[in-house]
């Protein structure tokens, strides 16, 4: 008897937490795909689909970092460029840009206004099945694990595609803060690209670790002196700020060199107080960035397989996705839920 239902975990209401539900096997529109779920990383950005602030109905299957094998072609999937059992993925860009309007034609088409969100416009991979336009699609690079590559398409894709983008020259000194889910990425990232990498967090407990990731030095940001300390290394010319708090921006920025950049990777919800003098005195700046799209996705991937980038991970069952979920900040460094 041919299976027709499937297992989920969603958000049945706005704010509400993750439930294993069962729903139809989803079947593939023209120009998208079904995929057979292997991997899906739990990321914070999960909160967007959960709180619904992006106009998101419920129930919704949340999930952006998703590795899986093709199951079926919709109609219009031409043979030549995707085939069923060949393993693709999925991040936080979810395809669906109009290639048209001022931003696309930008090449920015993550922030095309039309683009679709993985797991927030549709379901995503907390399931069995799910199904995507090919437009959102990456092909995994052969050889590579399905469950390490998962956390690639979101936490692995935000550092590297945002550190590559701010040109800054090599060998010189970045810093990393937050060694996390993000962060352990990060250094890695930095450091096979041929950077000098201080890692910083607060407490020593990371430090051995951070060293192991490739760092060259480590500071302790609970110490009253950090940023003398970072100031004494050499002239920092970029901080990756892969955890950061408000309350850190101004001492982030009294870290840099001349013409550092000091570049945001996490949202916190609280405003910030960046001394102007500070950012004048040595043409400093602040950058926000988003992960990017199918494209960068793809570079990030190959980047880190023919390096050698390590994913740091726990995994969970289908079953157990809402406490991958609510325990996200106590992960050593990624959750990831294993469907295969």
């Amino acid at each position: 008897m041919t299976k027709t239902t499937m297992k989920a975990a969603a958000f049945k209401e706005k704010n509400g937490k993750l439930e294993i539900i069962e729903l139809p096997i989803p079947e593939p529109v023209q120009g998208w795909v079904r995929i057979k779920v292997h991997a899906c990383g739990v990321c914070q950005g999960e909160n967007v689909c959960k709180f619904g602030s992006m106009g998101n109905t419920f129930p919704r299957v949340p999930g952006h970092e998703v590795v899986g094998e093709i199951d079926k072609l919709g109609d219009g999937v031409n043979n030549e460029d995707y085939n069923v059992g060949e393993f693709v993925g999925i991040g936080w860009f979810g395809g669906n840009h109009c290639g048209k309007c001022e931003t696309c034609l930008e090449d920015e088409w993550a922030h095309c206004k039309k683009t679709y969100t993985c797991g927030v416009t549709y379901d995503g991979g907390y399931a069995e099945y799910m199904v995507a336009p090919i437009s959102a699609l990456v092909k995994i690079p052969k050889g590579m694990d399905p469950i390490e590559s998962a956390p690639l398409l979101c936490a692995g894709l935000t550092v590297y595609n945002s550190f590559r983008n701010q040109n800054i020259k090599a060998g010189s000194l970045v810093g990393v803060t937050g060694i996390g889910g993000l962060g352990h990425y990060a250094i890695q990232f930095c450091k096979k690209m041929g950077y000098q990498v201080i890692a910083m967090s607060s407490g020593n407990s990371k430090e051995k670790l951070s060293k192991e990731l490739g760092a060259d030095y480590y500071i302790d940001m609970s110490k009253d002196n950090y940023i003398k300390e970072i100031q004494s290394i050499g002239s920092v010319k970029c901080i990756l700020a892969t955890a950061p708090t408000a309350s850190t921006v101004q001492g982030l920025l009294e870290s840099l060199g001349v013409k550092g950049k000091l570049v945001i990777l996490a949202a916190f919800h609280e405003p910030f107080n960046a001394n102007s003098l500070t950012m004048i005195s040595g043409d400093k700046s602040i950058v926000g960035w988003a992960s990017g799209d199918s494209r960068d996705s793809t570079d990030t991937l190959h980047f880190a397989r023919n390096n050698n980038i390590k994913s740091m991970i726990n995994t969970f069952p289908l079953e157990k996705a809402n406490e991958a979920f609510e325990n996200i900040n106590q992960a050593r460094f990624r959750n990831v839920i294993k469907l295969v």
